[in-house]
């Protein structure tokens, strides 16, 4: 794998310089649809294929307009096969393609894992470095839909517990369009994680954070780099995806209190920027990580190790807001019951705050 650990000084130096946002603003599916459609543009090896991307234009809006644009031999609906149609994803990316291929809920990972990571995330490091996999496994997650213990899960940790695929998980419109840029010109089999409640789509419960300024022209969110999105001094939040709105939510409330909440948004996982976990611990002494996967053996006892491996002296307090070790139920009331809401968030800000 060519893919390291980004954070010291001299990496991040050489990493692209992102943009400005502007102010031409886009919901999350959208700029998603306009980074596969650039790169598919500019070179003629990326194609699209899966359950309902072509004619229906994926359903959370993912390559919407994509099958009038380039037709159906680059845009390519598949038969309800996960294992089949990533398979041949592996395939055309080993002979030098760089196929999308979506799998439509990460939740129906288990049907093709074998695929995934004894194939896809496995033959870089099986040839000796002599073979390529330069593919994007797309993918939906989340809950809070009532979509019931098999559509409703995050699963983030799982794939990035197993070494050799990267994992990028947007929160935003502008961090979409960046991240997909970067996975599609990735030689590293990427996993690319978006959450139904970032999408800003019209028949889904509305989320004002989802339509974002988000520049024309191309550009790179450097795969595991992560972002302060708000600066804080009492406490520090560590999250990701949806969990970054629920927590910029609280951090607004709490000001207003006199309490200064930073919120660090991850963006990757694989690789994951340790020292950018170590910085805002460091600042505030007080970690709460939001974490929409279960929690245990997961993302939030990894920000734990890394912080205490570092230097144990610099927590006052940590603790962490996830998904008890329960199948997301489907009544509603359960189900919020479970997820990390805002509720949960500002709860665990003011303990930590008092410690």
């Amino acid at each position: 794998m060519s893919q390291t650990t980004t954070g010291t000084d001299a990496a991040h130096k050489f990493l692209p310089v992102e943009p400005d946002p502007g102010s031409r603003r886009l919901n999350t599916a959208k700029a998603l649809q306009e980074a596969i459609g650039s790169q598919m543009e500019q070179d003629d090896s990326v194609f699209v294929m899966g359950e309902d991307v072509a004619a229906y234009g994926g359903i959370f809006s993912s390559t919407t307009g994509l099958l009038e644009k380039f037709g159906p031999r680059r845009v390519i609906d598949t038969p309800i096969s996960e294992s089949a149609f990533i398979g041949l994803g592996i395939g055309a990316a080993v002979e030098g393609m760089r196929p999308i291929v979506e799998l439509m809920f990460v939740d129906f990972f288990g049907v093709c894992m074998d695929q995934i990571y004894n194939h896809m995330a496995k033959i870089h490091y099986e040839s000796g470095g002599n073979v390529r996999v330069p593919m994007v496994l797309m993918t939906a997650v989340g809950g809070g839909y009532s979509d019931g213990a098999q559509h409703s899960q995050a699963l983030w940790g799982t794939f990035a517990h197993l070494p050799g695929m990267k994992v990028v998980v947007p929160s935003n419109p502008y961090d979409a369009k960046g991240l997909m840029t970067a996975a599609i010109r990735s030689d590293d089999p990427v996993v690319y994680m978006f959450h139904k409640g970032v999408m800003g789509l019209a028949w889904m419960a509305k989320n004002q954070r989802s339509i974002g300024a988000v520049p024309e022209q191309d550009y790179v969110v450097p795969i595991g780099k992560a972002k302060v999105v708000r600066e804080g001094s009492d406490a520090s939040i560590v999250t990701l995806s949806l969990s970054v709105h629920h927590s910029l939510d609280v951090a607004e409330k709490l000001a207003g209190e006199g309490i200064s909440v930073e919120v660090l948004d991850l963006r990757s996982l694989v690789p994951l920027d340790r020292e950018a976990v170590i910085a805002t611990a460091a600042k505030t002494g007080r970690v709460i990580v939001v974490d929409e996967d279960y929690q245990s053996f997961g993302l939030s006892g990894e920000i734990a190790a890394t912080i205490t491996e570092h230097d144990p002296a610099l927590l006052k307090h940590f603790s962490r807001v996830c998904v008890p070790d329960v199948p997301i139920p489907y009544a509603r009331e359960l189900e919020y019951a479970v997820l990390p809401t805002a509720a949960r968030i500002e709860a665990a800000v003011r303990t930590a705050v008092t410690a």
